[in-house]
């Protein structure tokens, strides 16, 4: 048998210039990610990542910090390979392109879109941003709002189920470990429980930064063992976005 974890990113940068950056928080999340993977005893034998500086960036310090361990030690991880496939779905699209056009055929979305306009420099932002996003992607997701410039959710699923259809082709006995984002280790949760694709955004939602979610697989089998664990994260360290 093989072992799949995925582990979400350290904390982003989302309400800033740059989205696509980890903050100090989420340093601090990888790093905890590669000390406890390395307490444990899990050496991987094929190490992932998506393209986004925030996927890269965990995985690189998660690997180094793994290393610390030991550091007489040679390096414990192998190097890492990007797929391009693990990348998030378009976030920053979705509220560009998509939001306005949604506003536009949807007075119950256009209110939320205000509460949220008039909110966004407050404290608290997250609670009048987490109902726009979670309407806008739900809207997304069932093709009532697109745009040629955005990922179609159909697009999104097809690459994901893909990259995963590859881990599990992987020798038996591979311990593989995934760095990527929310929406991607949603999708993989629910792909495997065989659940409807509305499941995989409900589970997005929960996923926090720096989370390790299991999976064994082999045989043909792919079966989920923990979904989100944060044990090994301080509660000061804990963060959803």
């Amino acid at each position: 048998m093989s072992e799949l974890i995925l582990v979400r990113h350290g904390q982003a940068t989302p309400f800033e210039q740059d989205t696509d950056r980890l903050s100090e928080l989420g340093e601090q999340q990888a790093r905890a990610v590669g000390l406890a993977l390395s307490t444990e005893g899990f050496t991987p034998t094929h190490v992932m990542h998506g393209p986004l500086v925030r996927q890269h960036r965990t995985a690189q310090i998660a690997a180094d910090a793994a290393h610390f361990v030991d550091a007489d030690a040679p390096p414990p991880w192998p190097d890492a390979v990007e797929d391009t496939r693990l990348a998030e779905y378009d976030g920053d699209g979705l509220l560009r392109e998509l939001a306005p056009r949604l506003a536009a055929q949807d007075d119950a979305f256009a209110a939320t879109a205000r509460q949220f306009h008039e909110r966004r420099h407050a404290p608290d932002r997250n609670r009048s941003f987490q109902p726009l996003l979670e309407q806008l992607a739900g809207a997304w997701q069932e093709g009532r709002v697109g745009h040629a410039e955005v990922e179609a959710w159909a697009t999104f699923r097809q690459r994901v189920h893909a990259a995963l259809g590859d881990v599990l082709r992987l020798p038996s006995g591979s311990s593989v470990v995934v760095f990527t984002s929310g929406g991607v280790i949603g999708l993989m949760v629910a792909l495997t429980l065989d659940a409807p694709d509305a499941a995989a955004l409900r589970l997005n939602w929960r996923v926090r930064n720096g989370s390790l979610t299991r999976f064994t697989f082999g045989g043909g089998r792919l079966s989920l063992d923990s979904f989100n664990e944060v044990a090994h994260l301080p509660p000061e360290l804990r963060s959803w976005r």
